[in-house]
This record gives C-alpha cells, sequence and structure tokens, in this order.
C-alpha cells in the first residue's frame, strides 16, 4: 500500500510514525486505519526493532476522527467504523515492543483513544486533551470508554466524557494519562531518548514484561502472578542468564 497518512522512518532500532493529514489536523479516516494495520503486521516480528514512536505532524497529534467521513453513515456503518478503530489499535497494544505516543497537539476524541492505545504518553507542554464526542451526540467509538477509567480512574474519567472538556499537559500529568511533560523543541529529543533507553534493555524481558503487565489487567491477580512466573522462568538459559553473567563479571550484557 502507498501510504498517504502516514510517513514512517526506521532509525537506530526504532519506529517512528508520523501521522500526516495536516489539512484534517491529522483526523483518522478508513484510509489511517487501513495503513496503521498494514504497519503493525508489517513490523510486528521484524528483528532488531526495539520501540515505535507515533506523533502527529502540524499543530495536532490527532483532533480526532474525520466527522466529515462519518456524518452520512447509518446505524449499521457507524457500528462497522467503531469496530475498525477498535481493531487498529487493539492491535497496535498487541505489538511485542514498546509504542509510545509523542503528543505534540492536540490529541481529542480519537486522537486520545489512539494515544490511550499506546503503551505510554510523553506530551508537549502545548499539548491538549479531550473526549469531545458528546458535544456531538456521540460517544467515543475507539475503546475510549474503556481504556480512559482503566488509566485515570472512574471519576476523572466521567468528569472528561460528560463534560467534554479540554484539559492542558499538566492536568493530563496529575491524572495520569500522561507519564511526562517537555516544553515544545524537547519533545521528540526526550521521547528518543526514553525509547533508546528502553531499547538497551534486555529485548526479549522487555516483550515478556509488556506482555505479562497487559494481560495482568485483564485477569485475576493470581492468574497473573502464575504468568509473570512462567515468562520469569522463560528467560533463564538464555537472555536472563546473558545478563546475571554480564552483571557478575562488571560488562555489558550481549542480547
Amino acid at each position: 500500500m502507498e501510504f498517504k497518512n502516514l510517513k514512517l522512518e526506521e532509525k537506530d532500532n526504532i519506529l517512528f510514525v508520523t501521522i500526516s493529514r495536516p489539512e484534517a489536523m491529522n483526523a483518522l479516516n478508513t484510509r489511517f486505519f487501513q495503513e496503521m494495520d498494514e504497519v503493525v503486521a508489517h513490523y510486528a516480528n521484524k528483528e532488531n526493532l526495539r520501540a515505535m514512536i507515533i506523533t502527529g505532524e502540524g499543530k495536532a497529534f490527532v483532533a480526532g476522527a474525520d466527522i466529515a467521513e462519518m456524518v452520512n453513515k447509518n446505524s449499521v456503518e457507524g457500528t462497522e467504523f467503531s469496530l475498525l478503530g477498535q481493531n487498529t489499535f487493539s492491535s497496535l497494544g498487541k505489538l511485542e515492543i514498546p509504542v509510545i505516543a509523542a503528543i505534540n497537539g492536540f490529541a481529542l476524541g480519537g486522537g486520545l483513544e489512539l494515544a490511550m492505545a499506546c503503551d505510554f504518553r510523553i506530551a508537549s507542554t502545548k499539548a491538549k486533551f479531550g473526549q469531545p464526542e458528546v458535544n456531538l451526540g456521540l460517544t467515543p467509538g475507539y475503546a475510549g470508554t474503556q481504556r480512559l477509567p482503566r488509566l485515570v480512574g472512574l471519576a476523572d474519567a466521567l468528569f472528561l466524557l460528560l463534560t467534554a472538556e479540554m484539559i492542558d499537559a499538566p492536568t493530563a500529568l496529575r491524572i495520569g494519562l500522561v507519564q511526562k511533560v517537555v516544553e515544545p523543541e524537547e519533545l521528540m529529543t526526550e521521547v528518543i531518548r526514553i525509547a533508546t533507553l528502553i531499547a538497551g534493555k534486555g529485548p526479549e524481558a522487555i516483550k515478556k514484561v509488556k506482555f505479562v503487565t497487559r494481560q495482568g489487567m485483564l485477569t485475576d491477580f493470581d492468574s497473573g502472578s502464575r504468568l509473570e512466573a512462567e515468562q520469569f522462568g522463560s528467560l533463564f538459559g538464555n537472555e536472563g542468564t546473558e545478563g546475571m553473567k554480564a552483571f557478575l563479571e562488571k560488562r555489558k550484557p550481549v542480547w
């Protein structure tokens, strides 16, 4: 597929994905979901890839779903459009490598839902966040009602969902929606620093930590702990053994 909405760059074992519809403030349409699905499928098992960074071109990360595409849909088509986005974001979350959202501007509606599908979020001081769907007589469609309370708690989630108010980056940081806020000119430098830091760790350990942690959110404590023990044990005799030997021998591990 020839990409129209995404720009890709692979550098130093990190994949940079830039959403590029600046004329529409990067609004999400069917083409975007098709392209993102292709990116996820292509890079899902690519060797040596250690992290993915998603950001937006221009003034917005993503300002929402494409209302011009949605306005004439009927109920069945609306449900299909919702499921299309949900499936894409679910696949993104299931990638073995960490996925980091670099939020440079507006992250509204579907844009915030995309950011929440990533593993964590670093924001510019100019970023704005919100779920404004009720202003249009709609609900979030890409699992925003499910991810938001899991990230910030029920009360803060309902406040954002029901009032449709936008919040700034410091507020997003306070409620746990983002993990760090930096000046706009420092955003990509800081996100690359974090991705590079992760890329230097044991690659199989990183994948297993992400898998166990995400799975643990979907199951009970004892089942999650059992899964952790199994994944912990699976690293002995290979990457884990190399890491422990390197520690004892005071050298860098060879991953």
